[in-house]
């Protein structure tokens, strides 16, 4: 017998990753504004701090744009107007499967109910669904940026037990962060399936289960 009744995942470097050529969007905000550029798309990341806020992409990003600008002696851009054309320019349908997202699904569809919960709002993560074709695949989608909280908050997690009519503890939960997925996972007390690819040390968090590739999903759920 099963340990689990249900498996419900993460959307974002989980079932799926971002195909855009960040380079291009990058250039891109530079001239909506009609300056020139300064540093790199990898340089912005090497600036930004954590994970990226849902409640304020905007913000976000304008602090790494802050920091290149300062580096950069740049004082006439305005770092959040750079930030605000980057953010408007991203193809947020523009998304590919991670290596063996799909054999996963249906390993977790051949096993019973299947969920997703994604931290993003329906208006932006509803392109990612339909460019991956899972909307009639899935049992329950919950958009947890339209939810009063989110991830790692237990309300996404209730509702989407609640839709699939699981009980938390016969549910497992795919997901690759850790302060996301694996701690709002345990605090609403769903199993976890951590997935790293990389294999890294998970401390101080304790998944359930570590997930190389997401068809190891298979020996989890047995």
């Amino acid at each position: 017998m099963s340990r689990y009744d249900a498996v419900v995942f993460d959307l974002d470097d989980t079932l799926c990753r971002r195909v855009a050529d960040p380079a291009a969007g990058y250039a891109a905000a530079f001239e909506t504004l009609e300056v020139d550029p300064f540093g790199s798309p990898a340089a912005l990341w090497a600036e930004l701090d954590g994970d990226p806020d849902p409640d304020d992409h905007i913000g976000y990003l304008g602090v790494g744009f802050a920091r290149l600008a300062a580096q950069h002696d740049r004082r006439d851009v305005d770092p959040v107007a750079l930030a605000e054309a980057f953010y408007a320019g991203i193809d947020h349908g523009a998304v590919e499967f991670t290596d063996g997202a799909p054999d996963a699904i249906a390993l977790a569809e051949e096993h019973g109910p299947v969920g997703l919960i994604t931290n993003g709002p329906a208006h932006r993560q509803e392109a990612k669904v339909r460019t991956l074709e899972l909307g009639d695949r899935l049992d329950s989608i919950v958009y947890a940026g339209d939810l009063p909280r989110r991830k790692p908050h237990v309300d996404p997690f209730e509702t989407v037990t609640d839709a699939l009519g699981a009980a938390p503890g016969r549910t497992v939960y795919v997901g690759n962060s850790l302060r996301y997925d694996v701690a709002g996972a345990h605090n609403a007390g769903l199993a976890s399936a951590w997935y790293q690819p990389e294999r890294t040390d998970p401390d101080p968090y304790s998944p359930d289960h570590i997930l190389q590739d997401l068809r190891e999903l298979k020996g989890v759920l047995g």
